[in-house]
């Protein structure tokens, strides 16, 4: 049986081999002493309030830029909203003139067949005029009388003017009297002259082909009209888009305009910001001299501390745990 004397030698025992144990593997280190750190010299506070300056010049320079920007990206949307909407009025107005071009070339198209009707009829017309001519016998006329065959010359001669001669309303109307009188004069002399059945057929088949000669040129001449209509339509139209496609035009160079200027100020933006960071890092530099030599006094004080706990403990001081964690740290445990 172990007693207690014996117990408490060999905890003696092992408590020197550890401290032995300690110091062969943490070999203690001889504290240098630490120079003072001086604080910054006023050569180096001269430098900080200088950069500081800068900095905030720099600083207010880029918010303005920032703002400047921000203004003009607003008004390249303003811009290119404007230009967009007076392309979709440019592109709406095109699409009109289109439709009116379209409409114009299908009256032209009518004006041309229905010439071609007019010109039959007229055709026709004058083959049973010269029938009738053929037929009806030679009558000596009074000096002073026109002939037939004269007054349908003549007004032959007033429909044809009548049909391709432009005039004012109150000579056209005049036109119009005439021919009717002349006709009327006409209808009532072939009357007297007209003597047979084969005549009078003639006379019946020239009435109906005048008529649909006539029908034929009024035909022509509201397609005329409406092809006119059309085509004015049509002008009008596509000058109204030439004028907003300059205004789009002019919207769009305002709209790179303001683009561009934006650009630049976001460039000087992020010169400045760049600019700005750079001073913090010289300044930084500075402060952080102090910060370093800080530091390393605290490390070479925490380090003395170690050194004096360490002393303690292999007097056979008791230690605290905040003691055994200060000499962890340090690399003696």
């Amino acid at each position: 049986m172990v007693s207690t004397e014996e117990i408490t030698q060999a905890e003696s025992q092992e408590e020197n081999v550890a401290v032995e144990q300690i110091e062969e593997q943490q070999p203690v280190e001889q504290v240098e002493e630490t120079e003072e750190v001086a604080e910054p010299t006023e050569e180096e506070k001269a430098q900080l309030e200088d950069l500081e300056a800068q900095r905030t010049v720099l600083n207010s320079d880029a918010e303005k830029h920032k703002q400047r920007r921000d203004e003009l990206n607003a008004q390249t949307k303003e811009w290119k909203a404007k230009r967009d909407a007076l392309n979709v009025q440019v592109r709406e107005l095109v699409d009109e003139a289109g439709k009116a071009r379209e409409t114009r070339n299908q009256y032209n198209q009518k004006v041309r067949d229905a010439k071609v009707v007019r010109d039959e009829w007229n055709t026709k017309v004058s083959e049973i005029r010269a029938k009738i001519n053929e037929l009806r016998p030679e009558k000596k006329e009074d000096s002073n009388e026109v002939s037939l065959g004269q007054m349908k010359k003549d007004l032959e001669r007033m429909e044809f003017q009548q049909q391709t001669t432009s005039m004012s309303p109150d000579k056209e109307k005049a036109l119009v009297k005439a021919i009717s009188d002349l006709a009327k004069q006409i209808r009532e002399k072939e009357k007297v002259e007209e003597g047979d059945e084969t005549i009078k057929d003639l006379v019946a088949q020239l009435r109906e082909a005048k008529a649909k000669a006539e029908e034929a040129h009024r035909a022509v001449a509201e397609a005329a009209e409406q092809a006119q209509s059309a085509h004015d339509n049509m002008l009008t139209l596509y000058q109204k888009a030439d004028a907003i496609r300059k205004e789009a035009d002019a919207a769009q160079a305002k709209f790179v305009e303001c683009k561009q200027a934006a650009d630049e100020e976001h460039r000087l933006h992020i010169e400045q910001i760049k600019s700005v960071h750079e001073i913090s890092k010289s300044a930084d530099g500075i402060k952080n001299k102090k910060t370093a030599a800080k530091k390393k006094r605290a490390d070479a004080q925490s380090k003395q501390e170690a050194k004096e706990i360490f002393d303690k403990f292999k007097a056979g001081e008791k230690l605290s745990t905040e003691d055994l964690m200060l000499l962890q740290k340090s690399g003696y445990l």
